[in-house]
């Protein structure tokens, strides 16, 4: 099975090939957000894939549509509820646009984070961007 790594929060999870990056990351626990449920109708999801582009199905026209919609789209950006994995290892980073989207779906933990209380499990680099995030 191949292993999904997820930043920032540098969590692993292996999964089987067809799981969304979107699902790996809810199997591991990862702060990802998605305001439309993983559906293709927004651009929340929005991954950078660092590591396995290969590994994932060619973008449909569906996802590069939605894509349009998203800030900071590069060369490796990926919907995490359309781009599914493969046979190969693939790591990628969630997004400001998408960490942001978790903050707003989850607002008893947004005022904890604004309280200086991180998720235990959030690696350094999470937990700052997290208070970053939670105070704009």
């Amino acid at each position: 099975m191949p292993k999904v790594t997820i930043l920032p929060d540098g969590l692993e999870v292996d999964v089987a090939p067809g799981t969304s990056l979107l699902s790996a990351s809810q199997k591991a626990g990862a702060l990802h957000g998605s305001a439309c449920g993983g559906v293709c109708a927004c651009s929340t999801c929005h991954v950078y894939v660092l590591a396995g582009l290969e590994s994932l199905g060619a973008p449909r026209e569906r996802e590069l549509d939605i894509l349009e919609k998203a800030f900071g789209v590069n060369a490796t950006s990926r919907l995490g509820c359309q781009a599914t994995v493969g046979e190969k290892d693939v790591t990628f980073e969630v997004t400001r646009e998408s960490l942001q989207t978790w903050l707003d779906e989850h607002p008893e933990e947004r005022k904890a984070i604004e309280r200086g209380e991180v998720p235990a499990s959030a690696s350094p680099e999470l937990g700052r961007r997290l208070r970053k995030l939670a105070r704009q």
